[in-house]
């Protein structure tokens, strides 16, 4: 799978890739986040992809090599990926948390 950082800021960042099928999908990046002493990277790919729900978004492995250039790698095992899943969704839950109560500052 080849990966790219295209844009500096993380808001704005984007990653490209390739798919196992050839597929060329851009996707934006949602968040990079730990778990345990693992970084691991939430993707929203920009457009559909066969197979896959709507706003389903993709969890993979994080590295950064330098300064554009990433590594990411298959979730090996399905208690690791439901580990990734968890805490990608209490970051979820805590940002909208964060939201509402800026809201109500």
């Amino acid at each position: 799978m080849d990966n790219n950082f295209e844009n500096e800021e993380f808001e704005e960042a984007t990653v490209s890739m390739t798919l196992d099928d050839g597929t060329e999908l851009e996707c934006d990046v949602v968040a990079i986040f730990p778990v345990g002493d693992q970084d691991y990277i939430a993707l929203l790919p920009n457009k559909p992809v066969e197979g896959y729900d709507e706003n389903e978004v993709f969890l993979y492995r994080f590295k950064e090599l330098d300064g554009e250039n990433i590594d990411l790698s298959q979730i090996e095992s399905e208690e690791e990926y439901e580990a990734v899943a968890d805490a990608f969704d209490e970051l979820l839950d805590e940002e909208e948390f964060n939201e509402l109560a800026g809201e109500t500052e």
